[in-house]
């Protein structure tokens, strides 16, 4: 199968072996848009694919198996394209891809950005708000649009992330002679809707009293909206620490309450996923708002009690659980679905739980540790330190070969 990337300047951009690949076709599969580009040369049977895409794919390759076909896709199919979906159906080995340069480059090349220091966010059958995850002051994004309405949403989107200053391109029909731009501030944005076919460049600038929002553990407890059940900030970022998320990970986040470590573990990498278990309703609203506000949409809450809940739960790679350690057979069932290598870390500032992790420290090892934290506050005209509840935090990783029964 050959994948073949055409730009808006459509078949005049098209390199000699895109040609030949697209003559030489029985079947071309392609959006609506990429066929009317097709060069009149082309005489293979036309298909465009239907909605939604991906569930698709599999049965489409297979009614054209036998058959000589090419994908024709928008830009580098391998950069957030067709490309990807193809290469996992049918094995890499037996796909050909022809790109072309990608909106991004395109993009990049009109604004002088150095395209390796840039970050993209599609908003393509993506939600947006993970665009909030990305802002930082002084960085450069771009953002992938689903439409013509896109540029307004990020606008409202970055005003109400206190980014209302950062200044936008809009950039539209990129490498086509059609192209055009718009600019301004996402404050002031007064655009009517463009072209469909856009890309969104961002500068990012907060406004004064914009939170600022570290890309390492521990976020000032003010970005979570909580109803007191919140791993406070220095405990988070030490049990962050201990749970040590890396790129593509699972956690399970036990006992979400407001979803803060789950959303951490996210936003340490876009590629890391996480599932909150809550059994309160209205807690569970509240994770999925913080994982909105915070730009990690893609966090999955469960609401039910553990261990109940965590039956149907993928494989993690790491558990915490920040509540209900004494429901009976709760670690036992985290325990059990850690594969070897898994990472578990539990919390408690009770002293029925303190005895419960001590006796699973003593059968499976890991780390004990006492976190106190206490901070300075009046005490009449003078200032001392307010104690903070010390939280009993066992860390461990899951052995190969299983160190016994769980304890009794």
């Amino acid at each position: 199968m050959t994948v073949v990337g055409v730009g808006a300047d459509g078949r005049t951009g098209l390199a000699p072996a895109a040609r030949e690949a697209l003559r030489a076709a029985e079947v071309v599969i392609a959006g609506p848009r990429q066929l009317a580009l097709l060069p009149p040369d082309c005489a293979a049977e036309r298909v465009a694919w239907p909605s939604p895409l991906r569930p698709a794919v599999p049965g489409l390759l297979a009614e054209h198996a036998g058959r000589r076909v090419c994908v024709l896709a928008s830009g580098d199919p391998m950069f957030f394209g067709i490309g990807r979906a193809l290469a996992e159906e049918v094995g890499p080995e037996r796909l050909r891809v022809i790109p072309h340069p990608s909106s991004a480059s395109y993009a990049c090349a009109r604004l002088g950005w150095p395209l390796e220091e840039t970050e993209v966010v599609s908003a393509v059958g993506r939600p947006l708000a993970a665009l909030a995850a990305a802002l930082h002051a002084g960085r450069r994004l771009l953002v992938l649009s689903a439409g013509a309405g896109t540029p307004a949403e990020i606008a409202a989107l970055l005003r109400d992330r206190g980014f209302g200053p950062s200044r936008m391109t809009v950039l539209e029909q990129l490498g086509s002679g059609r192209e055009a731009r718009r600019e301004g501030t996402a404050e002031e944005w007064d655009h009517p809707a463009g072209d469909p076919l856009n890309l969104v460049a961002v500068e990012c600038r907060p406004a004064p009293d914009a939170l600022r929002l570290s890309l390492v553990p521990g976020l000032p407890d003010e970005a979570f909206e909580n109803d007191g059940q919140l791993t406070k900030r220095h405990i988070r970022a030490a049990t962050l620490a201990a749970l040590a998320p890396a790129p593509g990970e699972l956690l399970w986040d036990v006992g979400g309450g407001s979803g803060s470590i789950g959303i951490e573990w996210m936003r340490a990498h876009r590629s890391c996923r996480a599932v909150a278990v809550e059994r309160d309703p209205a807690r569970a609203s509240r994770i999925e708002r913080n994982a909105e506000a915070l730009g990690v949409p893609a966090l999955r809450v469960v609401t039910g009690a553990a261990p109940a809940a965590l039956a149907r739960l993928p494989v993690p790679d790491a558990v915490f659980v920040g509540g209900g350690l004494t429901a009976p057979g709760l670690l036992d069932a985290c325990w059990d679905a850690l594969p070897p290598g898994g990472r578990l870390v539990a919390n408690t500032v009770t002293l029925e739980s303190e005895a419960l992790l001590a006796a699973w420290h003593r059968r499976h090892g890991g780390g004990l540790t006492r976190l106190a934290v206490a901070h300075a506050a009046p005490v009449g005209g003078f200032t001392g330190w307010r104690q903070a509840m010390p939280v009993t935090q066992w860390s461990v990783v899951k052995p190969a070969v299983a160190q016994g029964d769980s304890p009794s």
